[in-house]
């Protein structure tokens, strides 16, 4: 029983909620019915037309649909192309397009579509966009991009090689299957170039030369697929052939002449010879070599990088009087030439070269290149030491002239005859110069007498040897010092000595004292050094402060030299750590060569023979100037200025005549009466003297004035004339120190420096050495 009540509700239920649910989807739509209108969709079909339709306009595109159902319900289109290109119904909703569309300029167009109320211009309807698709239809002809196209490719290329690519373009709709499909096809030059389908250009020959034809022209033509209107466009492709190295060199004569002197420097340029290489400059690589003909080894071939000439240079001098021709053969050949492209003709050019040699006078030529000699220093009894030798090389055999162009060092150290004989003048010394070296020229002697002026030189090398001929000397030391209070067998110094000669390798000096009687020893170090040390100690400064320590050094020379050098030490005060307090400066040595005393004793000489010549010299025009006079005429010239005169009223004594003695180069004038011999003198202090005085004076100056070659004697006059009877008596001071004046002139020592010849001339006590 109780199982049927569970079946029962269990069919029952369901029907229950059945019904419920279906009372409640009713009012659900009841209510739902009176508030939401129900959707509304635009319907039309799809849009598109094809390009350039050739029909009449308008060509209808399509219909827009709304599903709104309304009595005034009007449809617009907006856009960019609305109401111009393309224009609607407005009551069928049919868009019509009033102008013929072309693909290629645009494809598609995008308008919106509007339902109005007509009386309203209320929006019935949502708008909605739509596009018209505008169909393609195969109406263009593919263009390429460029007019001309170039290219290159290698000479002697295989079959197939890539050249270059061309392009064209179709502008039709590519997703339509053959509207923009471009064919490429070769309408000239095609026996030499094809292209494929994507427009590459490839060679269909493999014996292109470029020597033959450098450059191609062909015109390539595009097409695209079937349905067109059959037109196409074409372009030129300008294709270069590249330079490959497939040719061999080849002279341009089959033989050469050249004429060079014989005085060709080596490596100097005898000739060029050319080829013709038919391949461009960077493979032009020609190689020249000797194949035929003797003294190959005289010259060589190298190529010119720019021009690929053959230049010929000589490897050896050349000589006329042995070889007076050459004649080899020669070839060009090009080692990098690609042998898969040999041409026939052969891989090499031969040519004869003939390389004439022209005589030339040369200079002469020495047998022995350097001279070299060698001498002991000091050695009286060698006055030559060999001889330098040369030839005329040319066919004249001319004679030789020997000349001595450069010393070093310079002087005349080592001379050289005519004939080639190198001689000492004198003996040399090794310690000046250890070598000597001289440049010696020679030059051809000429038919007539003079020297040919093309000459050569060689260089003459002296080597002094050396002799031990100078004794060691004493390197001084920075001035030795020692404690006064310094204890036996303390080192001084360590002093060393130095050799103007050859040291050998055993060579060694000995050192020792020249006496033992010094507060100093002396110990040798074997090492050609040796140590000055105290031997008692305890110096004393009060006697000496400087001792003088006289070393004797030696060499073991054969003869031994020795000398006596003298070490200065100065004993100083020092205090308890044996350090120096104080040390007197002692005065530094100042030596004067050999060299210097000699200078200064001939400068001495000269000076002397300099005044003794100048003194015979005024004593012979003294003894000159006194010739054909008496004693009272040359009382009475004043010219030897130590005449004083008779004093103001002496007129007998004194003729002025005297002075025109001078004047005619010491001849005695004529015995004319002196007009101040007639003159008597006057009695008592008259001064009629005065106006003698005033005529002579005047006399004298006209003279002066009159001849101007003359020498004013009139101004001596004045000076040297003081007459007699003169109260101031004699003014001269020649005999002024000898005089019995009491006057004491020792004050003129006080006065300073610039008196002090005064002062001896007029000193109580004059110097009887002093010469004036």
């Amino acid at each position: 029983m109780n199982h049927i009540i569970l079946l029962f509700s269990l069919f029952m239920v369901p029907a229950v909620a059945d019904e419920e649910s279906h009372k409640t989807t009713q009012n659900f739509s009841s209510n739902s019915a009176s508030h939401k209108r129900l959707k509304r969709d635009w319907i039309w079909n799809q849009m598109h037309i094809k390009e350039e339709i050739d029909t009449p306009l308008p060509h209808h595109v399509g219909k827009i649909t709304s599903s709104v159902r309304h009595n005034n319900a009007k449809y617009i289109i907006e856009g960019e192309y609305a109401n111009t290109i393309f224009k609607v119904e407005e009551t069928s909703g049919d868009v019509y397009a009033f102008e013929r569309l072309d693909r290629e300029k645009k494809a598609e167009y995008e308008l919106t579509a509007l339902i109005i109320d007509r009386r309203t211009n209320q929006s019935l309807e949502t708008p909605s966009k739509f596009i018209i698709k505008v169909y393609d239809i195969n109406d263009n002809v593919p263009v390429f991009v460029q007019k001309v196209f170039n290219g290159s490719v290698p000479e002697m290329s295989p079959v197939g090689t890539s050249v270059t690519k061309v392009t064209a373009v179709d502008a039709d709709d590519p997703t339509v299957t053959g509207h923009a499909t471009v064919t490429y096809q070769v309408i000239k030059g095609d026996e030499y170039f094809t292209v494929d389908d994507s427009g590459v250009i490839s060679t269909t020959r493999a014996d292109l030369d470029r020597e033959n034809q450098s450059t191609y022209e062909i015109i390539v033509k595009a097409k695209d697929g079937p349905g067109s209107s059959g037109d196409s466009s074409t372009a030129t492709v300008i294709i270069t052939l590249t330079d490959i190295n497939d040719n061999f060199p080849v002279f341009k004569h089959p033989s050469f002449h050249f004429k060079v002197p014989e005085n060709i420097s080596i490596g100097g340029e005898v000739g060029r010879v050319k080829v013709e290489d038919v391949d461009e400059p960077q493979h032009r690589n020609t190689k020249y070599s000797f194949v035929r003909g003797d003294y190959r080894d005289t010259f060589e071939i190298v190529a010119n990088p720019f021009t690929n000439e053959g230049i010929i240079r000589p490897k050896k001098p050349l000589d006329f009087e042995k070889v007076a021709e050459y004649r080899f053969d020669i070839e060009a050949t090009d080692p990098t030439v690609d042998l898969r492209y040999f041409k026939a003709g052969g891989s090499r050019s031969i040519s004869t070269v003939t390389i004439e040699v022209t005589d030339v006078d040369e200079p002469p030529v020495f047998t022995k290149l350097p001279y070299e000699f060698k001498v002991r220093e000091n050695d009286a009894e060698v006055r030559t030491l060999g001889s330098v030798w040369a030839h005329d090389p040319d066919a004249a055999k001319r004679k030789i002239r020997f000349i001595r162009r450069r010393a070093s060092p310079n002087g005349d150290y080592i001379r050289v005859s005519d004939t080639g004989i190198i001689q000492l003048p004198k003996p040399l010394d090794r310690e000046f110069s250890s070598s000597y070296n001289i440049t010696v020229a020679a030059q051809e002697i000429l038919e007539d007498g003079r020297l040919s002026d093309r000459e050569s030189h060689a260089q003459v090398h002296v080597i002094v040897t050396d002799e031990n001929d100078n004794a060691p000397e004493l390197v001084y030391p920075e001035e030795p010092r020692v404690c006064e209070n310094a204890a036996p067998g303390k080192v001084v110094i360590r002093i060393s000595a130095t050799d103007k000669d050859e040291i050998p390798p055993r060579g060694f000096f000995k050192y020792s004292l020249a006496t033992e009687d010094s507060n100093f020893s002396l110990v040798e170090n074997y090492d050609n050094t040796a140590n000055i040390t105290v031997k008692y100690g305890q110096f004393n400064r009060e006697l000496a402060k400087i001792h003088y320590l006289p070393i004797i050094i030696s060499d073991n020379g054969d003869p031994e030299m020795s000398s006596t050098n003298t070490l200065i030490i100065s004993v100083c005060k020092c205090n308890e750590k044996g350090n120096f307090t104080f040390c007197e400066e002692r005065a530094k040595q100042v030596g004067v060569s050999i060299q210097a005393l000699v200078a200064i004793f001939i400068c001495i000489f000269t000076i002397i023979v300099i005044t003794l010549l100048i003194l015979l010299r005024k004593r012979h025009k003294k003894d000159l100037s006194g010739l054909g006079r008496n004693v009272a005429e040359i009382h009475e010239q004043l010219v030897t200025y130590d005449e004083e005169g008779g004093g103001e009223m002496d007129t007998t004594s004194y003729d002025v005549s005297v002075l025109n003695s001078v004047r005619n180069n010491g001849a005695k004038p004529e015995a004319v009466p002196s007009p101040y011999a007639q003159v008597q003198n006057p009695p008592g202090n008259v001064t009629s003297g005065a106006g003698e005085m005033e005529m002579m004076i005047e006399v004298k100056k006209d003279e002066a004035d009159n001849d101007r070659d003359l020498l004013p004697y009139d101004t001596l006059h004045i000076y040297g004339y003081e007459g007699a009877e003169s109260i101031a008596e004699s003014l001269s001071s020649l005999e002024s120190s000898s005089s019995d004046s009491d006057i004491d002139y020792d004050f003129l020592n006080d006065w300073g420096p610039r008196f002090k010849m005064l002062a001896e001339l007029y000193g109580s006590e004059p110097n009887e050495d002093f010469v004036y």
